[in-house]
């Protein structure tokens, strides 16, 4: 009888199904991130358009500043009067607009990565130190965070671009120091969370130094929300850049940038709608495209999302 049974129970473990092996981190990832159909949108555009600025000089027809006196205001291909060089037509200098959309592709990813940049590293340092230290310094910190998240982001911008000088490099300085506050606020949090947690405490206690208890123990499980973050905020800089450069305190002329390519022809709106519509359209799409890849990112990313 004993020996039947436990016969019985070798074969029921032997019908019993293997147990999944669990996936690897990034396909993991990336199985939460297909399912948002928006997010492979965007994601897939801002791949081709990183792709196009990479190569601009090679899929550019012509140089951003290139002049045809004989074909000024020349309308897209598709409208009557157009001239088969330019697909989308020409600006009031006679250069071609697709040509420079491409180049400007470039200076407005250029902006969104070195404002992120230093945006992110500022603001988690700021973030860590808040967050760890407590008392005064933490105190300090967000006092001097709140401040700056007081005034409008534009205006403050403005503000900065004007004590500084008009021009890219300061239009960037600017922007990223709006942007701080978000970053370390958000790192904040996220610390204060962690700091809690048994891993810290077991690293604590295995000697971990500080540098190394925050920045190899700490950080990297508070990268979640900052990418996430990073991601949104990528396309506000290029629309916060597209502004100042509007306005004439970002890229100068003849800076093929797309922000600057509206404030250049602004007033030929009614006679030539399409030198304007054209920059605009592209900022309303990027921006649109990172926003949609943030949402997809953050999904992925999400515990909680991804157990509902």
């Amino acid at each position: 009888m004993t020996t039947t049974t436990s016969i019985d129970k070798d074969q029921e473990t032997k019908n019993e199904p293997l147990a999944m092996a669990p996936l690897p981190p990034w396909r993991e990832f990336w199985r939460y991130f297909r399912q948002n159909k928006g997010a492979l949108i965007g994601l897939i555009y801002i791949v081709a358009l990183v792709f196009v600025a990479i190569f601009a000089d090679f899929v550019a027809l012509f140089s951003p500043d290139e002049q045809f006196r004989d074909a000024l205001l020349k309308p897209p291909s598709w409208l009557e009067g157009s001239d088969p060089r330019f697909l989308l037509g020409t600006d009031p200098a006679g250069r071609d607009i697709l040509s420079r959309l491409i180049h400007g592709a470039r200076v407005s990813l250029l902006i969104g990565t070195i404002v992120v940049t230093l945006s992110l590293t500022v603001g988690v340092i700021l973030g860590l130190l808040a967050g760890s230290m407590r008392g005064t310094v933490d105190f300090l910190i967000m006092r001097l965070m709140d401040v700056i998240l007081s005034v409008p982001s534009l205006l403050l911008a403005l503000v900065i671009v004007a004590i500084l000088d008009k021009s890219l490099v300061n239009a960037m300085i600017a922007i990223a120091i709006t942007y701080i506050p978000n970053y370390a606020r958000l790192a904040r949090s996220s610390v204060l969370a962690e700091l809690s947690k048994d891993y810290v405490t077991a690293s604590r206690v295995s000697g971990a130094g500080y540098l190394r208890l925050m920045f190899k123990t700490v950080l990297p499980n508070c990268m979640g929300p900052l990418i996430v973050l990073a991601s949104l905020i990528f396309s506000g800089a290029i629309l916060d850049a597209a502004a100042l450069g509007f306005l004439g305190l970002g890229a100068q002329a003849p800076t093929a940038e797309w922000g600057t390519m509206l404030a250049d022809t602004l007033q030929y709106i009614r006679r030539a709608p399409w030198v304007v519509t054209t920059p605009g359209v592209m900022i309303l799409i990027t921006v649109l495209a990172f926003n949609l890849m943030g949402d997809g990112l953050r999904d992925a990313l999400d515990p909680k999302l991804k157990r509902s």
